[in-house]
């Protein structure tokens, strides 16, 4: 079966997608700077091998980016999806499983950081609705950085269901709320955990929250509303993996 193609844009974005074996890149679109890069980047492999490879000039790669107001850097890339990771197959593969749901949360700039974050702190994947996933925005992958290349990504029919199901498999599902009873520093995480997200704005639906078994928060300042959903995300990756490391 034929995937679907689409174009990436950036350094980072563009490297990476190179370096994973498991994404197919039909057409590569350099500036001669930025090939120069890429060997000084790799210089034990010729990640442009095998790779259909066209040199332009800045001028004519920016009609891959105008539209998004994006800064290519002489990086442009054609390429596949990669292969779904299946969520109940996932989950039989390891023990201390944690997965980020995020619930509502549409912003292609906003899911890109989270994965960006997900992946620099070792989480083991992200459950997110179907329709919900940009999956061939510039955006997205210019925010993630690359990093989407090492994500699990887990795309949902179902939010709801989906944390059903998982609660039946030995899952806690801890909801990220202004309003939680507890800091989440608080809790010891051990065992399988989901981190429940909500949208920036509208915060947790009020249905998914019900199948939350706890509600935690992030002590910030009175002074301050709420936290960009990417950088409350980061505090609690960065705050698990040192618990893990120290565990």
């Amino acid at each position: 079966m034929n995937k679907s193609s689409f174009f990436i844009i950036g350094q980072h974005a563009v490297i990476e997608a190179l370096r994973n074996p498991k994404r197919n890149v039909l057409r590569l679109f350099l500036t001669e700077e930025s090939k120069k890069n890429i060997h000084r980047k790799s210089p034990n492999k010729n990640l442009l091998d095998e790779v259909k490879v066209y040199f332009k000039t800045k001028k004519e790669l920016d009609k891959y980016s105008t539209k998004e107001n994006l800064l290519h850097q002489g990086y442009v890339a054609e390429v596949e999806q990669l292969e779904k990771p299946i969520l109940k197959e996932y989950i039989k593969t390891k023990n201390n499983i944690t997965l980020v749901c995020l619930d509502g949360v549409t912003d292609p700039r906003n899911i890109g950081s989270v994965i960006r974050s997900a992946a620099s702190f070792n989480i083991d994947g992200i459950i997110i609705k179907e329709r919900n996933f940009p999956s061939d925005s510039k955006l997205m992958y210019k925010a993630a950085s690359g990093a989407i290349e090492y994500m699990n990504i887990f795309e949902v029919a179902n939010i709801n269901s989906t944390l059903k199901n998982l609660k039946e498999k030995n899952f806690w599902v801890y909801g990220f709320d202004g309003k939680g009873e507890k800091d989440f520093t608080d809790i010891d995480w051990k065992g399988n955990n989901i981190l429940l997200f909500g949208s920036e704005g509208f915060g947790l639906h009020q249905h998914t929250s019900k199948y939350a078994d706890f509600l935690v928060k992030i002590n910030i300042d009175n002074k301050i509303e709420s936290l960009n959903i990417s950088n409350s995300a980061s505090i609690v990756f960065h705050h698990l993996s040192y618990v893990k490391k120290n565990s």
